[in-house]
């Protein structure tokens, strides 16, 4: 199973401060480095303020050297998808070919209220999430010009550069609890499926749902299947409980909330052993207290060998 460090840095941290988890991510040798795509803080006042995913991605591609890097997710309603098909290209090429593209249609309307970014209804946010993955994979695809006509983008005689270091094209990661459009998406889109904080068992029935679109869209090659998880793990009850204070919240709802792996090493090791029966093999580690690097180092260096 494959480790990736993931953080929520719209709660409120620097630049540096992820700068200095990132780098630790790989010196502790995780699969990968992801940060979420968010522009307003849930919960917390957020100071000192969000960060951009691709501008810091961007930063990061140049102060590492072999950790993956990506978002959990873009949200389609940020960015045009020529312009994010030019950024994502030209990370890859500033990493060597390292960056992963997580890409959603968007969720949380307040955030878009706050930086005035228009927040259409959801069926127009999963026709425009549709447009954007077919118009960014045509992009860094196509042998020579790329054109595209939808309902919400034109695209006429694009040069399509700059071309991504990886071939054919960076990883596309499409994830989601939705019953037919967000399976359908990533069958025909998508190299790997994230199921977003959901016990065990929910993540192998929408595993089995993508599996099955995979089948009816006549997919030859498999899809990565990946789970995101809350991390809270500590050497004893006390170290637990206090790392769940640290993020505002509780050992008991962590335990039962279903979307976290909580408590002693060997317990956080058989939560996660059950993800990987239910097909997962990445697991994206939230990781919410960015001053804490104890835990990604007691995470590395006694969750992840029993999981190899």
């Amino acid at each position: 199973m494959r480790l990736v460090i993931f953080i929520e840095p719209q709660q409120g941290a620097t630049y540096e401060q992820q700068r200095r988890v990132a780098q630790l991510a790989e010196d502790l040798g995780f699969d990968g480095f992801f940060r979420s795509d968010h522009y307003l803080a849930m919960g917390v006042d957020g100071r000192p303020g969000p960060t951009d995913s691709w501008v810091t991605l961007g930063a990061l591609a140049v102060q590492t050297s072999r950790i993956r890097l990506g978002t959990l997710v873009s949200s389609a309603t940020f960015r045009l998808p020529g312009p994010l098909a030019i950024s994502v290209a030209q990370v890859d090429e500033m990493s060597g070919g390292r960056v992963e593209l997580g890409l959603g249609g968007g969720w949380f309307e307040r955030e878009h209220l706050a930086y005035g970014i228009p927040f259409p209804a959801t069926g127009e946010r999963f026709d425009r999430l549709e447009e954007q993955l077919e118009i960014v994979t045509g992009l860094w695809t196509a042998s020579e010009t790329y054109s595209f006509s939808g309902k919400h983008y034109e695209i006429v005689d694009s040069p399509a550069l700059p071309k991504p270091v990886q071939s054919p094209r960076p990883p596309i990661i499409v994830g989601g609890k939705g019953p037919k459009r967000t399976p359908s998406l990533a069958a025909r889109f998508a190299d790997e499926f994230n199921t977003p904080f959901c016990s065990a068992e929910e993540a192998r029935s929408l595993f089995q749902r993508v599996r099955e679109a995979a089948s009816t869209a006549g997919r030859p090659d498999p899809l990565t299947l990946s789970s995101a998880v809350v991390l809270c793990v500590g050497r004893d009850d006390a170290e637990v409980a206090r790392r769940a204070d640290a993020i505002g919240r509780s050992v008991e709802d962590l335990r039962s909330s279903g979307d976290a792996v909580t408590g002693t090493v060997n317990e956080v090791v058989e939560q996660l052993s059950r993800y990987a029966e239910a097909g997962a093999t990445r697991i994206y580690l939230q990781t919410l207290d960015l001053s804490d690097l104890d835990h990604m180092e007691l995470v590395a260096s006694s969750v992840a060998p029993q999981l190899a």
